[in-house]
């Protein structure tokens, strides 16, 4: 299971944009469902519809009605986790997305996440360890 934001997201589905190769070469070797947060599918619909319009939305909302990209209802464990992150990084600092990203990933025990942000590269998964980034 791969934690995923929303800058893959978008670049895999928007050709023109500058990771939208290396992005396509990391899913290949990536086991489906993808998961993410609502803050971070948000990011992604918005952004996508700014740069793509409905074409790319719909685009992102096939991946998430084929199941291959699956969005994680929000517990109130990980709604409160997320609140301490963003705490905790509020020098960065730390967005919702990303807050809900790490607080899932945590809750799920899996440290790997498909993201195109290097602040994952600062964030600590359960405040030691550092997080598998793909693509590296």
């Amino acid at each position: 299971m791969t934690i995923t934001d929303a800058g893959p997201l978008i670049a895999l589905i928007d050709a023109d944009e500058p990771d939208h190769d290396r992005c396509r070469e990391t899913l290949d070797a990536l086991r489906l469902p993808l998961l993410t947060t609502w803050p971070a599918f948000t990011e992604a619909m918005y952004l996508l519809g700014r740069a793509a319009g409905w074409k790319g939305q719909s685009a992102l909302w096939r991946l998430l009605l084929r199941e291959d990209l699956v969005v994680v209802a929000p517990t109130a464990a990980v709604n409160a986790r997320a609140a301490r992150l963003m705490e905790t990084y509020a020098d960065r600092p730390m967005d919702l997305a990303d807050a809900t990203l790490v607080a899932l990933a945590e809750q799920r025990d899996s440290n790997r996440v498909f993201t195109l942000d290097g602040d994952f590269h600062v964030y600590r998964f359960k405040g030691r360890r550092r997080f598998e980034v793909v693509p590296a």
